[in-house]
């Protein structure tokens, strides 16, 4: 029988794969609607466009203003 830490751990890595997912899709849409993403940035309402926006979780979208 697995543990509760264990236990966490591998839910901690399917919700983590959720979301990493999630944003994928959500970047595939938002690519081929061209539609920005809107994100908060250090409290302020950022717009991302469309073509800026990375496909992964893996890099941070780092728009200049």
């Amino acid at each position: 029988t697995m543990g509760v830490n264990e236990q966490l751990r591998e839910l901690e890595e399917k919700v983590n794969l959720g979301l990493k997912e999630a944003y994928r899709k959500m970047a595939e849409f938002k690519k081929k609607n061209n539609s920005p993403l809107v994100v908060s940035r250090d409290g302020k309402v950022v717009s991302i466009p469309a073509d800026e926006i990375l496909p992964t979780t893996n890099a941070k979208n780092e728009y200049a203003n």
